[in-house]
């Protein structure tokens, strides 16, 4: 598999691995926590590594994923993880078109802490990430940490264009999110019927009165997906954007812009540049440095120019289908718009890199 990353690089990870999958001595510290991992798989080509992972999880905190795979898959789980992990179906009685929200009510309806960290499938912490998550949920009722690709194929490459421009304008949106038990109950969950889920997350907190961290300098490691599911993302992540109308309407000015500039070579080039200078204020910020590689932030041309595509396609079908396939229905919702006068909105704020901890 390729990387876009440096031979350095490379080392530096792979030694990030080990010690963070090895831990600290014969017996790690295990926090007061519990980890949800909302399941659904219809292959098991993981199913060993991410065991792995669990093992190594559980030795630290509570575990519980919830599997709605089909029956023959989740009896191979539960055979995989007997021991070691609680794993347990989603419950019936909850409905909605979001797969993954439906697991994820269900794990925190179920968890055995206050602390409560979610997480997909790809998603792999380590003992540092862990203890910043397990200390700032002291201070906020959601922690918004920072993914990062490793390894770092080509199209993990591409992507990490998009997280290096949110990055740039303020925070991005991960695949884990960490919440207080107490405050997602008693808000009573979030929507089960919008595609975007994280954000509409963050928004019920913010709605409710939480108060959110979002440490830029927070890193935890997410798996690259194969090329064929990075593909099939690709307008479905596009639809996200639907639940933000000013970044849609700038995802939607590119090709038109694109086609102005096009004439001046001039401006062409500045456009590019303009946009790879504002990824690499992203890559910097908070010592982005030590998880993204330099090449990325020139992948934010690309991944920008991919995006005004793929938003007028998700446009179109907003409009003329109804919705965005999801599984084996279509969802019409992004996301539920942002609260406009939440009770007591606070957000934890770090000054530029420090970990006030």
């Amino acid at each position: 598999m390729s990387s876009f990353g440096s031979t350095g690089d490379t080392r530096r990870a792979t030694r990030r691995r080990k010690v963070a999958h090895e831990g600290a001595g014969p017996s790690p510290v295990r926090l007061p926590m519990t980890y949800v991992l909302p399941l659904r798989w219809h292959t098991d080509t993981g199913l060993a590594e991410l065991t792995d992972y669990l093992r190594w999880l559980s030795d630290r905190v509570e575990v519980l994923v919830v599997d709605g795979s089909p029956p023959d898959r989740f009896a191979r789980h539960a055979e995989a993880w007997r021991r070691l992990v609680r794993h347990l179906p989603p419950d019936p009685s909850e409905r909605g078109l979001n797969g993954k929200v439906l697991g994820v009510r269900t794990g925190v309806r179920a968890a055995g802490h206050e602390q409560v960290v979610i997480a997909d499938d790809d998603v792999r912490y380590d003992e540092t990430a862990l203890t910043a998550v397990h200390r700032l949920l002291a201070r906020a009722d959601l922690v918004r940490p920072q993914n990062y690709f490793d390894p770092l194929p080509w199209h993990a490459w591409w992507d990490t264009g998009r997280t290096l421009l949110n990055r740039a304008l303020g925070a991005d949106y991960p695949g884990t999110l960490a919440v207080r038990r107490s405050t997602f109950l008693a808000m009573g969950g979030y929507d089960p019927d919008v595609l975007f889920e994280n954000l509409e997350l963050i928004r019920t907190v913010r709605g409710y009165g939480g108060t959110e961290a979002a440490p830029a300098w927070l890193y935890v490691r997410r798996l690259p997906p194969d090329v064929a599911h990075f593909r099939g993302q690709r307008v479905r992540q596009a639809y996200d954007d639907l639940a933000q109308p000013a970044r849609l309407l700038t995802v939607l000015a590119v090709l038109p812009a694109l086609v102005v500039v096009s004439r001046r070579p001039t401006l062409l080039l500045g456009a590019v540049a303009g946009v790879v200078a504002l990824a690499e204020t992203g890559r910097r910020r908070a010592g982005g440095g030590r998880v993204f590689p330099p090449t990325t932030a020139l992948a934010a041309p690309l991944w920008l120019l991919e995006r005004g595509v793929c938003g007028w396609l998700a446009v179109a079908q907003r409009f003329l289908l109804g919705g965005v396939r999801y599984g084996d229905t279509r969802i019409r919702r992004a996301a539920n718009p942002a609260p406009r006068n939440p009770p007591t909105r606070a957000i934890l704020h770090f000054r530029w890199g420090q970990r006030p901890l």
